[in-house]
């Protein structure tokens, strides 16, 4: 695109295209079990999807509408938005390939608990399709979100790759039979984005971004208090 401004109908379309591919992303293992279908050339296509639709296609969103502010832009800066989206399409491909080899050696495993080790790659793509639809809710009138978008794709790439813990949105769905807390929490979720729509979607997917780090945060503090209690008593027993 060789306009002048940003395409945000386009842009838009393109957000809710890989938005609308997380649905299928996660019917198509739900499919898969069913007809009993797995295979490992199906999780090789599986994997090589995900890459193209929620690594490659977000990382070329980024460029294009960072291109827009070529005007402002230095040369350097252009690098620098270059390597922004190539850390996050390289660490979504990491992601994937580790996630490969822990579905083939589930001993390899580290995490012990039922979410994820690091933000998954479908998240991390949403945490960008939600800035270029609040971009475009705005009519492109906030500049501000194309400098900020290589950069929280950045974030998002290390988050893909780290170990911070993120729940389950699938088990955590399914527990809210058990857990009433949950229960409202997904009332007041579901009337959020009947009413808010758009505006309600990307907040909750910031906030789910965003709910990793801080949540890691005080389980580590949390855990550590424990680890020193337990030494202490081993102290004191001995």
């Amino acid at each position: 695109y060789e306009g002048t401004t940003v395409p945000e109908h386009e842009l838009r379309l393109c957000a809710y295209i890989i938005l609308a591919a997380m649905v299928f992303d996660a019917l198509d293992g739900f499919a898969a079990r069913i007809f009993n279908a797995a295979s490992m050339h199906g999780m090789q296509m599986d994997s090589l999807a995900d890459m193209v639709t929620f690594g490659v296609a977000p990382a070329v969103i980024v460029a294009v509408m960072a291109h827009h502010l070529r005007e402002q832009l230095k040369p350097m800066d252009y690098y620098i938005v270059w390597g922004l989206c190539a850390l996050y399409l390289g660490c979504a491909a990491l992601r994937l390939a580790t996630y490969n080899v822990y579905a083939i050696y589930p001993e390899k495993k580290k995490h012990k608990h039922d979410g994820f080790s690091g933000l998954p790659s479908p998240g991390a793509a949403a945490g960008v399709c939600s800035l270029v639809i609040y971009y475009c809710m705005k009519a492109g009138e906030l500049k501000q979100i194309l400098v900020i978008l290589p950069f929280y794709a950045g974030f998002l790439g290390l988050m893909m790759v780290s170990t911070v813990r993120y729940a389950h949105i699938g088990k955590w769905i399914q527990s809210v039979r058990r857990n009433r807390l949950r229960l409202v929490m997904l009332i007041a979720m579901a009337i959020s984005l009947i009413i808010w729509r758009e505006l309600a979607a990307v907040v909750l997917i910031n906030l789910y971004i965003l709910s990793g780090p801080i949540v890691e945060i005080f389980l580590r503090i949390k855990e550590k208090k424990e680890r020193d209690a337990l030494m202490k008593a081993e102290i004191g027993g001995a």
